[in-house]
């Protein structure tokens, strides 16, 4: 539906945090198509979704992001996604990532591993951070983005190369399917990284905040064991999780 639907340039609709932040009308088509099938099958389930908020209640939530990614989506850039997790009691227990413009549909549940075209995925280990191909993104406001240029000065002369994809879904599925090494980024909320970071933890990979937090708006950070805590004592000291 959004390949086939997608203008030459999508119009925006709004904007939200800054000018750089923005909403198309094929964001909110997609959020209230996945709402609809959703309600259809479970309708006593409750939904979080980027666009229209929270709806219902019940024990059952599904995190629903219809475009992470959107300005790639806007300019036509192939790296954007659909993603959908379902949480029982809070815990995420499945998520689905569909990058869309490459047809691959990653997948994991709870214990069962994680999964792309029929392939179990498991993401790079025995990586040490000098040789570690890192992802990262950047927020949408201006001091934010001065800190975020600061930490990348720090971290870029530490590592093999940065990788800016533009979607933190697909960033965790790259972890995952061993594309890059490792991800962090300040600034994903819960429908960004809640089906990427389960296939990440899937493929056995090292996911959440700093100082044994959970992953949280201030970092997500994920890697593999021993890679995670080299970049996680990398970045500590350089107070990412500030805004300027």
């Amino acid at each position: 539906m959004l390949l086939a639907k997608r203008p030459a340039r999508p119009e925006v609709l709004v904007t939200k945090s800054s000018p750089t932040d923005i909403v198309t009308a094929l964001d909110q088509a997609s959020e209230e198509l996945i709402r609809a099938r959703i309600k259809a099958a479970r309708p006593d389930d409750a939904i979080l979704g980027e666009e229209g908020g929270s709806t219902g209640g019940g024990r059952v939530r599904w995190i629903v992001d219809p475009i992470d990614g959107t300005v790639n989506f806007l300019y036509g850039v192939p790296e954007w996604a659909v993603s959908i997790a379902v949480e029982v009691d809070g815990e995420v227990v499945a998520g689905v990532v569909n990058v869309v413009p490459r047809g691959e549909i990653f997948t994991a549940v709870k214990g069962e591993g994680a999964w792309l075209a029929g392939e179990r995925l498991r993401c790079n280990t025995g990586v040490p951070l000098d040789r570690a191909l890192i992802a990262t993104g950047f927020g949408y406001e201006s001091r934010r983005r001065a800190v975020q240029a600061e930490v990348l000065a720090h971290v870029l002369p530490r590592v093999r190369d940065i990788r800016r994809g533009g979607s933190a879904a697909s960033d965790l599925c790259s972890v995952a399917a061993g594309r890059v090494d490792g991800y962090y980024e300040r600034g994903p909320q819960y429908w960004d990284y809640g089906a990427g970071g389960l296939i990440a933890a899937e493929a056995g990979a090292r996911v959440g905040g700093l100082n044994g937090k959970p992953c949280n708006p201030g970092l997500t950070l994920c890697a593999a064991p021993g890679l995670f805590e080299e970049l996680h004592d990398l970045l500590v000291p350089l107070d990412p999780e500030r805004d300027g």
